[in-house]
């Protein structure tokens, strides 16, 4: 049992909110963090079971007359009305972190609750592992402030770096991160084929799973990409409405993150369109069709691919912490970029990512650039690359290596 950074945050919500939500993609470990912190003090009952299910939806005031609380309903998005009937339970009881939910859906199940549970349920979502969990360091109790003030001032961590190329392939999802005797190959083909799939097809209908799979694989090799839906479709040979509706499927069931542009106008025209990212990069890279280190590590993808992880790495940060992520990128029309912008407190912090392991000042013109268009010449930044040790690379912005973040 890999301890969580999501597990703090959901202590802290249950000594005030009467219930708590855990949503995220499959297999992430909803179930197995529950269960391991309050499978002592909560009853469990898990909604996949299809005769729990039947019964749940047939009669669900005499099936949560059964099962009182302090109860953990795990997969409720079998039986999302649900809810409607825990809300009645909860204003009869308000005491707080009697009620534990998870659910594998997190954008429509999140709606459901949020109008049932409006004012009761606390929010919180859980990714695959960061690699500060897979290393043991969870941090749980650092905020997002104090991360960033270590990454920046501070010392890293006292430890051997982590393969890049291991993670990459292996990505964040727990069964092949932990046990490295999964067949990699065989967990993702089936991950794909029996989730990500099927997850897709019961948001929407899908009347050609093989105008489907090419779908996703030409999504994988647009990660870190600005997202053109039009030439997505097209490319897959589809209507931009069901290109639509499966990216929005895929977004719903935590495969996918759309990251916004930073909107303010700095005296360039900007780019408009989200970019894509996909959640996990062991799911993306074999999507891509990348399966050992050396292509990887020596093809086209890894600046992409590093990027992903980077990028993932704060979505992950923040929303272990119960945050919503406050991430954007700019980027203008005459080419000027920066990664990733952190906005905390009214500061933003700049943020690069480069796939090399020999950096320059050059590396960091763009950062330099962007601080003066937007007046913040003082504003801390970061590079954060292939790079064995940190380094100032020039003053304000300190180069870090990528598995600090």
């Amino acid at each position: 049992m890999l301890a969580r950074t999501l597990e703090t945050t959901i202590r802290r919500a249950c000594r005030t909110f009467p219930a708590v939500m855990v949503t995220g993609p499959r297999q992430s470990g909803k179930t197995t963090l529950i269960r391991h912190g309050w499978g002592s003090t909560h009853r469990y009952v898990s909604l996949e079971n299809p005769d729990v299910r039947a019964r749940a939806a047939a009669d669900p005031v005499g099936f949560l007359r059964d099962n009182p609380p302090p109860l953990i309903l795990d997969d409720v998005q079998y039986v999302p009305s649900l809810t409607a009937y825990v809300k009645s339970a909860i204003d009869e009881d308000r005491r707080p972190g009697r009620w534990l939910l998870t659910g594998s859906q997190p954008v429509p199940l999140a709606a459901s609750a949020g109008q049932s549970l409006a004012g009761r349920v606390a929010m919180l979502a859980l990714l695959p592992l960061s690699v500060g969990e897979a290393l043991e360091r969870p941090e749980g109790d650092r905020t997002v402030p104090d991360l960033l003030d270590l990454l920046h001032d501070g010392d890293g961590p006292e430890m051997s770096a982590p393969s890049l190329a291991d993670w990459l392939l292996r990505g964040g999802y727990p069964e092949p991160r932990a046990n490295s005797d999964v067949d990699r190959m065989l967990w993702m083909s089936s991950y794909v084929q029996t989730y990500l799939e099927r997850d897709v097809r019961q948001v929407v209908q899908v009347g050609n799973l093989n105008a489907l799979e090419r779908f996703l694989r030409l999504a994988a090799g647009r990660s870190g990409q600005a997202l053109n839906l039009s030439d997505l479709a097209r490319d897959a040979g589809v209507s931009h409405p069901t290109a639509r509706a499966w990216l929005s499927a895929l977004e719903a069931g935590g495969q996918v993150y759309l990251l916004p542009p930073y909107h303010t106008n700095f005296g360039k025209r900007l780019i408009k369109s989200p970019k894509l990212y996909w959640l996990d990069t062991g799911v993306l890279t074999y999507l891509l069709g990348l399966h050992s280190p050396e292509p990887l590590m020596h093809g086209p993808f890894l600046g992409p691919l590093l990027e992903t992880a980077v990028v993932i790495a704060w979505v992950k940060a923040f929303h272990h912490r119960g945050m919503p992520p406050p991430l954007y990128f700019w980027r203008s029309h005459d080419g000027l970029e920066v990664d990733l912008l952190i906005e905390l407190d009214g500061q933003l912090w700049p943020v690069e990512v480069k796939a090399t392991a020999t950096l320059t000042p050059h590396h960091a013109a763009g950062l330099a650039k962007w601080r003066t268009l937007a007046g913040q010449e003082n504003s801390r930044g970061l590079l954060i690359a292939d790079v064995p040790e940190p380094c100032s690379v020039m003053p304000g912005i300190r180069a870090v290596p990528w598995w600090w973040v």
